[in-house]
């Protein structure tokens, strides 16, 4: 009784094993093909680092239609009026490539940035989003380049025969 409950164990696993191995398995990075337009882009995020309060940073999104039919932007949304788009205003055929351009400009913006621009479109999976995101400098908490070399100089004066040596503060 014992060895035909084990036998009838061993064929059911082996049948679950052979099973397993004839399935068809789709790799974890597999798209699957959308029917409609489908914008699908090469970075969502652009990090410009930290720059100075006034500096305008200009970005240009790279996308691809990577549906069945052609792709068409009627709109870019941003989150504020410092940042304005300009993006490819034909239609986009299936596997073809457009551009987005963000200019951001930080007049009167100081800290961390996130600028959102939301793209309006006839794609299937509705709008898409991508952003600017850095850091803006106070100019009047940024030290200047030559406080900051007169702060780190030793200062060496002769008066005479007499030696004066002076050390600049770090602040």
């Amino acid at each position: 009784m014992k060895k035909a409950l084990v036998l009838a164990l061993s064929l059911t696993l082996a049948g679950f094993a052979a099973q397993a191995q004839t399935a068809a398995v789709q790799p974890a990075n597999a798209k699957e093909k959308v029917n409609g337009p489908a914008i699908t882009f090469a970075e969502m995020k652009y990090d410009f680092g930290k720059i100075k309060q006034g500096d305008v940073v200009e970005h240009v999104f790279k996308f691809k239609n990577t549906g069945t039919a052609p792709l068409v932007i009627s709109n870019i949304g941003t989150s504020c009026g410092c940042t304005t788009p300009d993006w490819t205003k034909d239609p986009i055929a299936p596997g073809k490539s457009g551009t987005i351009t963000a200019k951001f400009n930080s007049a009167g913006k100081i800290g961390m940035q996130n600028k959102v621009l939301t793209i309006e479109s006839n794609a299937a999976a509705g709008n898409a989003m991508v952003s600017l995101i850095g850091e803006v400098l106070d100019p009047a908490a940024a030290p200047t380049a030559e406080a900051t070399k007169e702060a780190d100089a030793k200062v060496k004066a002769k008066d005479g025969d007499t030696k004066l040596k002076a050390k600049g503060k770090k602040s």
